[in-house]
């Protein structure tokens, strides 16, 4: 089993991990354990699908900004 110890932490960041894990009926452990895990693999998966949409972007082309097709629709009005 895999542990790491947290010194430097708020007491209202405590708080809320304990408030959280009543609502989930978790030991404070598991529910910091169940944030760190979301945060690490929700990040991983946010930047897999950036990429993803960023490697559909044609290589060489410029792009418009969309303020400027904002700005354009706008004054189209």
């Amino acid at each position: 089993m895999n542990a790491i110890i947290i010194r430097t932490i708020s007491p209202q960041a405590i708080a809320r991990i304990e408030e959280l894990a009543a609502t989930h009926h978790r030991t404070v452990e598991e529910e910091a354990a169940a944030i760190l895990e979301r945060a690490v693999f929700d990040r991983a998966s946010r930047l897999a699908e950036i990429d993803r949409i960023a490697a559909m972007t044609p290589k060489g082309v410029e792009q418009t900004d969309s303020t400027t097709i904002i700005r354009e629709a706008r004054d189209r009005w």
